[in-house]
C-alpha cells in the first residue's frame, strides 16, 4: 500500500514513500490484529493520518476515530477517509459524530426568540439566519452554516446540552439531528468523534445511563497529547455561573410558553440569577483567566464566610425552583428535565460547600463569569480501570482477542518512554514507537537564540521581542508568526506591531481574541497575495498546535519565551506537589517535560512540507544559558543554530531574496548544528 506505485499515489497529490510512514503502519496494523496499546510519536511530515487509517480500513474492524478538535474531525471525515477508502477501492460506510452542541436543536430552536431580548438586533439577526438555514439541512451540524461565529451567543440558544435536552420525550425526538446522527453512527464502519465527546460518553456510562458511542474492537487517538487535559474535565465536577443563568433564561421562557400565571417563573428565574451574580461577587475583582487556589472553605483571597453565604443562596435558589417545578411537571416534558437540571446543580452548590477529596484538586476560574472545578490530577486510574480492563463477558469472540488502542500525536514526551504522555495516562505498560521527520531540517530551516534580549521576567522583554519580530517581518513582507506564553504578552507585542505597521505601512497586525480562529488563519494564508498586505500574526494557545501553513505563507516564527507551565496555577501545583512526595523533582520530572512538549509544538508550526525552508527564534536566553537547556534544544527539530547577530541578519536576507536553497548553509555562515 504504501509502495511508491501503490494505491496511496491516488489518494494524496504528491505522496511518496516514507520508512519512518511505512514502520508506523506496520506497528499499528501489528497491534490492531493482536489486540494491545500502541503509544507513537509521528514527527511531523511522517504523514501519521495515513499511517493509521490504512491499516484500520484494511482490518475490516469496526473503527472508532477521535480527534482533539471538531475541525480535524471535519478534516478527516470530508476529505481524508472519503480519498482513501476510493483508492483502496474498499465500500466503507463512515459516520461523522460531534457532542450537542454542534447541532441545532429544533425543539430550542422554537422558543430561542423569546430569550432574546428586543434591544439585541444583531442576534436576532443571527438567529433568523439559523432559522432560515434550519429548514433546509440534512444533518444540523452547525459548522455548515456559512458566516456563523464559534462564540455567537446565539448557539447555546439553539443548542442542546446533556443536562437540557428532553431525550425522548421531546415533541421534536424524531428529528433530531443528534439522534439522527447517533443512529447514522451506530451503523458504520468508521466513527470520527473527538476527545471531548470520547469522555463525556465515558462519564454518561459511568452513572448507569445508555452510552452514546458505537462499541468497536479498534479505537484510534490522534493528538492524543491533548487527552489528559480534556479527560480531567469529564471526571470530575464543575458548576459555573454561566450553568445558572442559562437555568435561569430556560426557566423562564419555559414556564411562561407553558404554565402561564401557575407559577411566578419571573421571581423564580430572577433568584437562580441573582444568586449567581452574587457568588460571582464573593470571589471579588479578579483579572479574566485566572485560576484560584482553593484548598481550605474558600477560594484564595476570597473571604470564606461571604463565600459559603454565597453557595448556600445558590443552593436555596435553586432548591425553591426545583420545588416549583415539581408542581407543574406533568405540563409539558421541559418541566421534569428542567427539575432535574435544577436539582443536580444544588447537589453540585452543596458539594462544593463541603470539604474537597484529598485525591482531587479544586480551583476557581474566574473572568466575567465563574467556573468551580473539582477534579483529578491525570486520567490514569480512568484509563487503567475503565478503558483498558478486560471486560467480564467477551461477546462474538472478538473481545477474547483485546481490543487495540492506538494513542499517537506529533509530540508525547521527550524521552525515549514518552513518559510525559503514558505516566498521566496510564501506559505506561503499552507498546512506544517514535518515528522521526523526514525533513531535512539543517537544509530547511535554522534557530536563532538573541543573546542581546533582556530576559523574560523584565518590563522590556515584550517590547524588544515586538522590536525584532517587526524587524524581521518588514524583511519579508509579512510571513510571521509570534507565539506568545501569556495573554499579557500578546496584548503588548500586538499594541507595539500595530503602532509600528499603520495604514499603509504594507504589513497587517492580527492579534489572537480580534477574529475566530478560522478567520484568522484565512487572512493570514491570503497575506502578500493578489496585492494583500502581508501579515503578523500575534498569538497564544490554541495556536501553538494545529496551525498548517505550508508555502511562503509562514517562514517566520518567533516565541517569546520558554513555556513553562504557570506556577501559580493549583492543577500544575497540586501536580508538583505529588511528584515531591515521591521523592523527585518536580520541575525535572514536570516543568521541564511540559515546556519541551510545549516547545516541539510551537517549533512544529514552521517546517509543513519537504519544500518549506525558515526561521525559528526563540527570544529566552536561559535556553542556552541554563543545564536544563540542552534538554530543551534536544527536544527541538535539528535545524542549524545561528549563533551571533551577523548569522541572523545573513540567513534573514536569504530567506527574504530566494529562492529555497538559498537556506541552505555555506562555509561562511556562522552557524552549528542544533544538538
Amino acid at each position: 500500500m504504501f509502495e511508491p506505485h501503490g494505491p496511496l499515489v491516488r489518494a494524496a497529490e504528491g505522496f511518496r514513500a516514507r520508512e519512518g510512514q511505512t514502520r508506523l503502519a506496520l506497528a499499528v496494523a501489528r497491534v490492531l490484529e493482536q489486540g494491545g496499546v500502541l503509544v507513537a510519536e509521528a514527527a511531523t511530515g511522517v504523514g501519521k493520518t495515513f499511517a493509521y487509517l490504512v491499516p484500520a480500513l484494511l482490518s475490516g474492524e469496526r473503527v472508532l476515530l477521535s480527534t482533539a478538535t471538531k475541525a480535524l474531525q471535519d478534516q478527516l471525515f470530508g476529505r481524508d477517509l472519503p480519498r482513501l477508502a476510493q483508492a483502496l477501492g474498499l465500500p466503507v460506510r463512515m459516520a461523522l459524530l460531534k457532542g450537542r452542541g454542534s447541532y441545532v436543536c429544533l425543539h430550542r430552536l422554537g422558543f430561542a426568540g423569546q430569550s432574546i431580548d428586543q434591544s439585541a438586533p444583531r442576534l436576532r439577526h443571527s438567529l433568523s439566519k439559523v432559522e432560515r438555514w434550519a429548514a433546509t439541512t440534512r444533518t444540523g451540524d452547525l459548522a455548515e452554516l456559512p458566516g456563523l461565529d464559534e462564540r455567537s451567543p446565539v448557539i447555546p440558544l439553539v443548542t442542546s446540552s446533556r443536562e437540557n435536552c428532553l431525550g425522548a420525550d421531546c415533541p421534536k425526538f424524531r428529528a433530531c439531528h443528534v439522534n439522527l446522527a447517533r443512529r447514522e453512527a451506530m451503523a458504520a464502519d468508521v466513527v470520527v468523534i473527538n476527545h471531548h465527546l470520547f469522555f463525556a460518553d465515558l462519564a454518561i456510562r459511568e452513572s448507569g445511563m445508555a452510552e452514546l458511542l458505537p462499541t468497536a474492537r479498534v479505537v484510534v487517538f490522534d493528538e492524543a497529547h491533548q487527552l489528559n487535559e480534556t479527560g480531567i474535565q469529564f471526571l470530575g465536577r464543575q458548576l459555573g455561573t454561566g450553568q445558572l443563568l442559562d437555568l435561569a433564561r430556560d426557566l423562564l421562557a419555559t414556564g411562561l410558553r407553558h404554565a402561564r400565571g401557575l407559577v411566578d417563573w419571573t421571581a423564580l428565574a430572577g433568584g437562580v440569577e441573582m444568586a449567581a451574580r452574587q457568588l460571582r461577587l464573593a470571589a471579588g475583582s479578579v483579572r479574566g483567566g485566572t485560576r484560584l487556589r482553593w484548598i481550605d472553605g474558600a477560594p484564595e483571597g476570597v473571604d470564606a464566610d461571604e463565600w459559603q453565604a454565597a453557595l448556600a443562596r445558590v443552593g436555596q435558589a435553586l432548591a425553591q425552583a426545583a420545588e416549583a417545578l415539581d408542581t407543574v411537571s406533568e405540563l409539558a416534558p421541559d418541566f421534569p428535565r428542567l427539575h432535574e437540571r435544577a436539582a443536580l446543580l444544588a447537589a453540585r452548590a452543596a458539594g462544593f460547600a463541603a470539604p474537597c477529596d484529598p485525591a482531587l484538586v479544586r480551583w476557581v476560574d474566574a473572568g466575567l463569569a465563574l467556573r468551580l472545578v473539582e477534579s483529578p490530577l491525570d486520567i490514569a486510574e480512568a484509563v487503567r480501570t475503565r478503558l483498558l480492563a478486560t471486560p467480564d463477558d467477551p461477546q462474538d469472540g472478538q473481545e477474547a482477542r483485546g481490543r487495540a488502542w492506538v494513542f499517537v500525536s506529533a509530540t508525547l514526551g521527550d524521552d525515549d518512554r514518552l513518559s510525559w504522555f503514558t505516566g498521566p495516562c496510564g501506559l505506561q505498560d503499552a507498546e512506544v514507537l517514535r518515528v522521526g521527520s523526514p525533513f531535512d531540517y539543517t537544509r530547511q530551516a535554522a534557530l536563532y537564540v538573541p543573546a542581546h534580549l533582556v530576559r523574560p521576567g523584565d518590563p522590556a522583554h515584550s517590547a524588544q521581542v515586538a522590536r525584532l519580530a517587526g524587524d524581521a517581518a518588514a524583511r519579508l513582507g509579512g510571513r510571521t508568526m509570534v507565539l506568545t506564553t501569556t495573554l499579557r504578552a500578546l496584548r503588548g507585542i500586538a499594541e507595539a506591531l500595530s503602532q509600528r505597521f499603520g495604514p499603509g505601512a504594507g504589513i497587517e497586525v492580527l492579534a489572537q481574541g480580534e477574529l475566530p480562529k478560522r478567520v484568522l488563519m484565512e487572512r493570514f494564508r491570503e497575506g502578500g497575495a493578489q496585492g494583500r498586505p502581508g501579515c503578523v500574526l500575534v498569538a497564544s494557545s490554541s495556536f501553538w498546535e494545529g496551525v498548517d501553513m505550508p508555502g511562503e505563507a509562514l517562514q517566520l516564527v518567533v516565541i517569546d519565551k520558554l513555556p513553562f507551565p504557570p506556577p501559580g496555577d493549583p492543577l500544575v501545583e497540586a501536580r508538583c506537589r505529588r511528584i515531591e512526595a515521591e521523592g523527585r523533582s518536580a520541575f525535572a520530572d514536570h516543568s521541564v517535560p511540559e515546556a519541551a512538549v510545549a516547545l516541539k509544538q510551537g517549533a512544529g508550526r514552521l517546517i509543513r512540507r519537504e519544500t518549506d525552508t525558515g526561521l525559528l527564534v526563540i527570544c529566552d536566553t536561559r535556553l542556552v544559558t541554563m543545564g536544563y537547556g540542552r534538554r530543551l534544544l534536544a527536544a527541538l527539530p535539528p535545524m542549524r543554530r545561528l549563533l551571533d547577530e551577523p548569522a541572523w541578519a545573513a540567513a534573514l536576507n536569504a530567506l527574504a531574496a530566494g529562492p529555497p536553497d538559498s537556506m541552505a548553509p555555506s562555509c561562511a555562515d556562522a552557524s552549528a548544528p542544533n544538538p
